[in-house]
């Protein structure tokens, strides 16, 4: 089921919440349990076979959890558990996301005999997996202190996340949960939570659903692109799943507001970011954050640990010296951002994703190290123009990963790539000079009419660049967990009132009556 949808926002929604409400005046268990129903249906609507498998995962996770628990004096046999936990988890993922092209790709080589079809993808695999994984290493770490079935099974399934993230913590969640106070109806909670995902909703019909055929007719064949062409592909895809992100974060974050929830926020005007460190602190930020915790820190501290004991510097000494930068922070950055791009997908081309990523940020970690970090601290103030510089290269850095991410295997990125550079040479700008001699209102009408996509693009970068997003103009107001994000713009702060109301009201229309074109969000497909 889809939050663009006609049949989630006339029928679902207002279902689970009357229900969910109305329950939680009977009992909190009994309120919690309908939020289980009602997250299962809102899954098994898709493809009801897999509602067996997410059952499943739920069971098996939460058995292996309660083991980690159990066996908390004894290091060893926690330790097998948990990796038994972890690799059957693993395996699953590998099974639905990988098996198929794995095998094709030996069958290539003449290793495997036959071909095998791609497996449909159950929605939100890598999510609830990914989700239950760290709940597993959170038992074995010590943080999990509730032990409930029911609270487990909402934590996993509560419908807001469990397609396409945020990826959330244990401990972030259950108190919530076991709060009474959040299962009582509050106009404030339904106020806030209804405008943050009509934004959101905008974002994806109007703004990314708009623009996407452009980013789909270049990405199609990027061969018969030039030096324009290619960059308004790529900036089309880069406006597309931004704005398909973050009205998917939006509308979550709004969704489980409306249900007294607080998720933590995900989306942060990553295009606003001065360097490719800034920028992965703003985009998927829960993912970040997980990658972080439970691939680059144990890396690290393994690396850290290793040297140590060969009598080598660690910590911020080693990392000033290039053999220990190398060693301590470009080794696990690029492991996790490999792993990173691999997760999102089979192909050759997710992997350069994640490896390109690593590369920029080693050389950023670099450049703060060896070059900013020597500069004493009343130098290294920047200029506005030097602070203009810094987006746009991280943008175009951005871009490139972007064209792997995005195209249908290697040749066709390599394609787009070598067209933004430059290399099947520019296109003729006839248009523009044959409007020179024109009357300027028609001028204006040729230009637009044969120019736009980039109208689009302008337009669309501008929000980007320029506005506000959703969580500042909620300032105070924000249901995001532990960050209340500064408004530049006093004018666009939202308040209860009736003029925001109308105002969210005519968005609303304006997005319901485009909802017959409703399409899936972008981040489905990993």
């Amino acid at each position: 089921m889809l939050f663009n949808s006609y049949l989630f926002l006339l029928l679902f929604l207002p279902i689970a919440l009357m229900g969910y409400y109305a329950a939680g005046r009977i009992s909190l268990r009994l309120a919690a349990f309908w939020l289980c129903v009602s997250s299962f249906i809102f899954y098994g609507w898709w493809n009801p076979q897999f509602v067996a498998l997410l059952a499943c995962s739920i069971l098996f996770n939460y058995v292996i959890g309660l083991l980690i628990l159990h066996f908390a004096g004894s290091p060893r046999r926690q330790l097998l558990v948990t990796s038994v936990g972890v690799i059957v988890d693993l395996v699953v993922l590998f099974h639905y996301k990988y098996f198929a092209a794995l095998f094709n790709f030996l069958s290539d080589w003449g290793l495997a005999h036959g071909a095998m079809d791609t497996l449909i993808l159950p929605l939100g695999i890598s999510f609830f997996t990914f989700t239950q994984i760290g709940f597993l290493l959170d038992c074995r770490s010590g943080l999990v202190k509730e032990k409930g079935f029911l609270s487990y099974v909402l934590f996993v399934t509560f419908f807001p996340h469990l397609i396409a993230g945020p990826i959330l913590h244990h401990k972030e969640m259950i108190p919530q949960f076991a709060d009474p106070a959040n299962y009582r109806f509050k106009a404030e909670n339904l106020s806030i939570g209804g405008v943050l995902f009509v934004i959101g909703l905008a974002k994806k019909v109007l703004l990314a659903d708009g623009i996407a055929p452009y980013a789909d007719a270049g990405f199609a064949s990027p061969d018969d692109l030039q030096f324009w062409g290619s960059w308004a592909t790529s900036l089309s895809y880069a406006l597309q799943i931004y704005f398909d992100f973050s009205g998917y974060s939006d509308m979550a974050l709004g969704l489980a507001k409306m249900f007294g929830i607080a998720f933590p926020l995900n989306f942060n005007s990553p295009y606003k970011a001065a360097s490719i460190v800034d920028f992965w602190a703003r985009w998927h930020i829960t993912l970040t954050r997980y990658l972080t915790s439970y691939l680059y820190y144990p890396v690290a501290m393994a690396i850290s640990r290793a040297r140590e004991k060969r009598g080598m510097t660690v910590g911020s000494g080693a990392a000033r010296s290039p053999g220990g930068f190398a060693a301590t922070i470009i080794v696990p950055t690029l492991f996790t951002m490999g792993l990173a791009g691999v997760w999102h997908g089979a192909g050759m081309q997710y992997l350069v994703f994640g490896i390109w990523h690593g590369l920029c940020l080693s050389i950023n970690h670099g450049w703060r190290i060896f070059v900013v970090g020597k500069k004493p601290a009343a130098q290294r103030h920047t200029s506005l123009a030097t602070q203009i510089a810094c987006v746009l290269i991280t943008f175009a850095a951005v871009l490139i990963g972007q064209a792997f991410f995005r195209a249908d295997g290697m040749p066709k990125a390599w394609s787009l790539i070598e067209g933004m550079f430059g290399m099947r040479g520019f296109e003729s700008l006839e248009s523009l000079s044959y409007a020179i001699g024109l009357p300027p209102g028609d001028a204006w009408r040729l230009l637009i009419g044969h120019h736009m996509q980039g109208v689009y693009i302008a337009l669309l970068l501008s929000i980007a660049w320029f506005t506000p997003n959703a969580h500042q103009i909620l300032g105070r107001y924000s249901p995001a967990l532990f960050k209340t994000l500064k408004n530049p713009i006093a004018g666009l702060s939202w308040r209860p009132s009736i003029g925001w109301m109308l105002v969210t009201l005519l968005l609303l229309a304006l997005c319901v009556a485009n909802v017959h074109k409703e399409t899936r969000f972008l981040y489905f497909q990993f």
